[in-house]
Protein backbone atom coordinates (compact mmCIF):
# COMPACT_ATOMS: atom_id res chain seq x y z
CA UNK A 1 0.00 0.00 0.00
CA UNK A 2 2.73 2.47 1.02
CA UNK A 3 6.33 2.51 -0.16
CA UNK A 4 9.15 4.89 0.77
CA UNK A 5 12.32 4.50 -1.29
CA UNK A 6 15.58 6.25 -0.38
CA UNK A 7 13.75 9.26 1.08
CA UNK A 8 15.80 12.22 2.25
CA UNK A 9 14.30 15.11 4.21
CA UNK A 10 15.97 18.44 4.91
CA UNK A 11 14.75 21.15 7.31
CA UNK A 12 15.52 24.83 6.75
CA UNK A 13 17.60 23.92 3.66
CA UNK A 14 20.49 22.70 5.85
CA UNK A 15 19.49 20.06 8.42
CA UNK A 16 19.45 16.52 6.96
CA UNK A 17 17.01 14.45 9.05
CA UNK A 18 16.07 11.43 6.90
CA UNK A 19 19.04 9.88 5.11
CA UNK A 20 17.91 7.46 2.43
CA UNK A 21 15.04 5.92 4.38
CA UNK A 22 13.17 2.99 2.80
CA UNK A 23 10.20 1.04 4.16
CA UNK A 24 6.96 -0.60 3.07
CA UNK A 25 3.51 -0.88 4.64
CA UNK A 26 1.37 -3.72 3.23
CA UNK A 27 -2.40 -3.30 3.08
CA UNK A 28 -4.29 -4.55 6.12
CA UNK A 29 -1.29 -4.69 8.44
CA UNK A 30 0.02 -2.83 11.48
CA UNK A 31 3.62 -1.79 10.88
CA UNK A 32 5.61 -0.45 13.83
CA UNK A 33 8.30 2.20 13.38
CA UNK A 34 10.47 2.21 16.49
CA UNK A 35 13.37 4.31 17.65
CA UNK A 36 14.59 6.73 20.29
CA UNK A 37 13.87 10.45 20.43
CA UNK A 38 15.34 12.27 17.47
CA UNK A 39 15.59 9.19 15.24
CA UNK A 40 13.31 10.77 12.63
CA UNK A 41 10.09 8.82 13.25
CA UNK A 42 7.70 11.79 13.35
CA UNK A 43 9.47 13.38 10.38
CA UNK A 44 8.79 10.19 8.43
CA UNK A 45 5.07 10.46 9.14
CA UNK A 46 4.98 14.14 8.18
CA UNK A 47 6.78 13.36 4.94
CA UNK A 48 4.02 10.86 4.13
CA UNK A 49 1.12 13.11 5.15
CA UNK A 50 2.51 16.23 3.44
CA UNK A 51 2.87 18.24 6.65
CA UNK A 52 6.61 18.87 6.39
CA UNK A 53 6.16 22.29 4.83
CA UNK A 54 4.53 23.57 8.04
CA UNK A 55 7.93 23.14 9.73
CA UNK A 56 10.13 24.29 6.82
CA UNK A 57 10.86 20.69 5.85
CA UNK A 58 11.12 19.20 2.37
CA UNK A 59 11.55 15.80 0.72
CA UNK A 60 14.69 16.39 -1.36
CA UNK A 61 15.35 12.90 -2.70
CA UNK A 62 13.69 9.52 -3.11
CA UNK A 63 9.99 8.79 -3.56
CA UNK A 64 6.83 8.12 -1.53
CA UNK A 65 4.15 6.04 -3.24
CA UNK A 66 0.65 5.23 -2.02
CA UNK A 67 -1.20 2.51 -3.92
CA UNK A 68 1.21 2.93 -6.83
CA UNK A 69 0.91 6.74 -7.05
CA UNK A 70 3.60 9.19 -5.98
CA UNK A 71 2.39 11.51 -3.24
CA UNK A 72 5.59 13.30 -2.21
CA UNK A 73 5.00 16.94 -3.03
CA UNK A 74 1.22 16.54 -2.95
CA UNK A 75 -0.78 18.94 -0.74
CA UNK A 76 -1.91 17.53 2.63
CA UNK A 77 -5.62 17.92 1.84
CA UNK A 78 -5.20 15.85 -1.33
CA UNK A 79 -3.32 13.17 0.61
CA UNK A 80 -6.21 12.95 3.10
CA UNK A 81 -8.62 12.48 0.21
CA UNK A 82 -6.40 9.69 -1.12
CA UNK A 83 -7.06 7.83 2.14
CA UNK A 84 -4.21 8.73 4.54
CA UNK A 85 -4.97 10.31 7.92
CA UNK A 86 -2.34 11.26 10.51
CA UNK A 87 -3.06 11.22 14.25
CA UNK A 88 -0.52 13.71 15.53
CA UNK A 89 1.67 13.28 18.58
CA UNK A 90 0.05 14.95 21.59
CA UNK A 91 -3.56 14.31 20.45
CA UNK A 92 -4.35 17.91 19.29
CA UNK A 93 -8.11 17.77 19.65
CA UNK A 94 -10.30 20.88 19.24
CA UNK A 95 -10.58 21.74 22.91
CA UNK A 96 -13.48 24.21 22.55
CA UNK A 97 -15.66 21.73 20.64
CA UNK A 98 -17.60 18.89 22.18
CA UNK A 99 -16.53 15.28 21.82
CA UNK A 100 -19.22 14.69 19.21
CA UNK A 101 -18.32 17.84 17.27
CA UNK A 102 -14.67 16.70 17.20
CA UNK A 103 -15.72 13.32 15.85
CA UNK A 104 -17.87 14.88 13.14
CA UNK A 105 -14.97 17.07 11.94
CA UNK A 106 -13.10 13.90 11.01
CA UNK A 107 -15.61 13.26 8.23
CA UNK A 108 -15.31 16.70 6.60
CA UNK A 109 -14.21 15.19 3.28
CA UNK A 110 -17.35 13.05 3.07
CA UNK A 111 -20.88 13.95 1.98
CA UNK A 112 -22.71 10.68 2.76
CA UNK A 113 -24.75 11.67 5.80
CA UNK A 114 -26.14 8.20 6.41
CA UNK A 115 -22.61 6.80 6.34
CA UNK A 116 -21.40 9.47 8.76
CA UNK A 117 -24.17 8.63 11.23
CA UNK A 118 -23.37 4.94 10.92
CA UNK A 119 -19.66 5.52 11.45
CA UNK A 120 -20.31 7.75 14.47
CA UNK A 121 -22.10 4.81 16.08
CA UNK A 122 -19.25 2.53 15.00
CA UNK A 123 -16.74 4.82 16.73
CA UNK A 124 -18.76 4.71 19.94
CA UNK A 125 -18.71 0.90 19.91
CA UNK A 126 -14.90 1.03 20.00
CA UNK A 127 -14.79 3.90 22.50
CA UNK A 128 -17.92 3.71 24.70
CA UNK A 129 -16.31 6.15 27.12
CA UNK A 130 -16.58 8.84 24.46
CA UNK A 131 -20.29 8.19 24.02
CA UNK A 132 -20.78 8.87 27.71
CA UNK A 133 -18.95 12.19 27.29
CA UNK A 134 -20.19 13.13 23.82
CA UNK A 135 -21.61 16.51 24.95
CA UNK A 136 -18.56 17.41 27.03
CA UNK A 137 -15.94 19.87 25.78
CA UNK A 138 -12.88 17.98 24.54
CA UNK A 139 -10.56 20.23 26.55
CA UNK A 140 -11.92 18.70 29.76
CA UNK A 141 -11.18 15.10 28.80
CA UNK A 142 -8.29 13.16 30.29
CA UNK A 143 -5.21 12.51 28.18
CA UNK A 144 -6.33 8.96 27.47
CA UNK A 145 -9.79 10.10 26.43
CA UNK A 146 -8.29 12.74 24.13
CA UNK A 147 -6.16 10.05 22.48
CA UNK A 148 -9.29 7.95 21.96
CA UNK A 149 -10.99 11.02 20.47
CA UNK A 150 -8.08 11.68 18.09
CA UNK A 151 -8.25 8.10 16.79
CA UNK A 152 -12.04 8.33 16.50
CA UNK A 153 -11.75 11.51 14.44
CA UNK A 154 -9.35 9.71 12.10
CA UNK A 155 -11.75 6.78 11.69
CA UNK A 156 -14.52 9.14 10.57
CA UNK A 157 -12.52 9.90 7.42
CA UNK A 158 -12.77 6.20 6.50
CA UNK A 159 -9.01 6.15 5.83
CA UNK A 160 -7.18 3.31 4.15
CA UNK A 161 -4.06 4.12 6.20
CA UNK A 162 -3.75 5.76 9.63
CA UNK A 163 -0.40 7.25 10.66
CA UNK A 164 -0.43 6.97 14.45
CA UNK A 165 2.25 9.02 16.20
CA UNK A 166 3.24 8.09 19.79
CA UNK A 167 -0.21 7.10 21.11
CA UNK A 168 1.26 6.09 24.48
CA UNK A 169 2.86 9.47 25.15
CA UNK A 170 2.06 10.71 28.66
CA UNK A 171 -0.57 8.06 29.39
CA UNK A 172 -0.92 5.64 32.30
CA UNK A 173 0.06 2.02 31.46
CA UNK A 174 -3.47 0.65 31.80
CA UNK A 175 -4.86 3.25 29.41
CA UNK A 176 -2.07 2.54 26.95
CA UNK A 177 -2.90 -1.18 27.02
CA UNK A 178 -6.56 -0.37 26.39
CA UNK A 179 -5.84 1.93 23.44
CA UNK A 180 -3.44 -0.51 21.80
CA UNK A 181 -6.00 -3.27 22.19
CA UNK A 182 -8.59 -1.12 20.42
CA UNK A 183 -6.13 -0.31 17.60
CA UNK A 184 -5.64 -4.04 17.10
CA UNK A 185 -9.43 -4.58 16.99
CA UNK A 186 -9.88 -1.78 14.45
CA UNK A 187 -7.20 -3.33 12.25
CA UNK A 188 -8.81 -6.76 12.44
CA UNK A 189 -12.45 -5.72 12.12
CA UNK A 190 -12.28 -2.66 9.84
CA UNK A 191 -9.20 -3.81 7.89
CA UNK A 192 -7.62 -0.40 8.47
CA UNK A 193 -3.86 -0.29 7.84
CA UNK A 194 -1.66 1.41 10.48
CA UNK A 195 1.86 2.81 10.46
CA UNK A 196 2.53 3.10 14.18
CA UNK A 197 5.33 5.29 15.53
CA UNK A 198 6.09 4.37 19.12
CA UNK A 199 8.86 4.39 21.73
CA UNK A 200 7.25 1.60 23.75
CA UNK A 201 8.77 -1.18 21.64
CA UNK A 202 7.36 -4.06 23.69
CA UNK A 203 3.79 -2.87 23.33
CA UNK A 204 4.10 -1.86 19.67
CA UNK A 205 5.59 -5.23 18.70
CA UNK A 206 2.81 -7.03 20.60
CA UNK A 207 0.22 -5.84 18.03
CA UNK A 208 2.35 -5.27 14.91
CA UNK A 209 2.74 -7.58 11.92
CA UNK A 210 6.14 -6.13 11.02
CA UNK A 211 8.61 -3.71 12.56
CA UNK A 212 11.33 -1.26 11.56
CA UNK A 213 13.93 0.28 13.85
CA UNK A 214 15.30 3.76 13.09
CA UNK A 215 18.54 5.33 14.19
CA UNK A 216 19.70 8.79 13.08
CA UNK A 217 17.37 9.07 10.10
CA UNK A 218 17.93 5.57 8.74
CA UNK A 219 16.34 2.14 9.09
CA UNK A 220 18.94 -0.07 10.78
CA UNK A 221 16.92 -3.24 11.33
CA UNK A 222 13.61 -4.73 10.25
CA UNK A 223 11.69 -7.97 10.55
CA UNK A 224 8.65 -9.69 12.01
CA UNK A 225 8.02 -8.92 15.71
CA UNK A 226 9.25 -12.30 16.95
CA UNK A 227 12.55 -11.85 15.10
CA UNK A 228 13.04 -8.34 16.50
CA UNK A 229 12.18 -9.38 20.04
CA UNK A 230 14.72 -12.23 19.84
CA UNK A 231 17.49 -9.97 18.53
CA UNK A 232 20.08 -9.37 21.26
CA UNK A 233 20.66 -5.74 20.28
CA UNK A 234 16.95 -4.94 20.25
CA UNK A 235 16.54 -6.52 23.68
CA UNK A 236 19.51 -4.57 25.03
CA UNK A 237 18.66 -1.18 23.58
CA UNK A 238 14.87 -1.13 23.26
CA UNK A 239 13.32 -3.85 25.42
CA UNK A 240 15.23 -3.20 28.65
CA UNK A 241 18.49 -4.52 30.03
CA UNK A 242 20.76 -2.01 28.30
CA UNK A 243 23.78 -0.91 30.29
CA UNK A 244 25.84 2.25 30.27
CA UNK A 245 27.49 1.30 26.97
CA UNK A 246 24.19 1.10 25.07
CA UNK A 247 24.03 4.77 24.19
CA UNK A 248 23.65 4.26 20.47
CA UNK A 249 22.39 1.38 18.41
CA UNK A 250 25.57 1.73 16.34
CA UNK A 251 27.65 0.61 19.34
CA UNK A 252 25.86 -2.72 19.71
CA UNK A 253 27.63 -5.83 18.53
CA UNK A 254 25.14 -6.99 15.88
CA UNK A 255 24.55 -3.57 14.33
CA UNK A 256 24.35 -3.67 10.54
CA UNK A 257 23.17 -0.77 8.41
CA UNK A 258 20.51 -1.76 5.89
CA UNK A 259 21.48 -1.32 2.27
CA UNK A 260 19.67 1.47 0.48
CA UNK A 261 17.07 0.29 -1.96
CA UNK A 262 17.89 0.63 -5.61
CA UNK A 263 15.89 3.33 -7.32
Amino acid sequence: MLSLKNVEVIYDDVILVLKGLSLEVPAGQIVALLGSNGAGKSTTLKAISGLLHTEEGEVTDGSIEFQGERIDGMAPEHIVRKGIFQVMEGRRVFEDLTVEENIVTGGYTRNDRAGLRRDTEMVYTYFPRLQERRKKLAGYLSGGEQQMLAISRALMARPKLILLDEPSLGLAPLLVQEIFGIVKRINEEEKTTFLLVEQNANLALSIAHFGYIMENGRIVLDGDPAKLRANEDVKEFYLGGGGAEAKSYKNLKFYKRRKRWLS
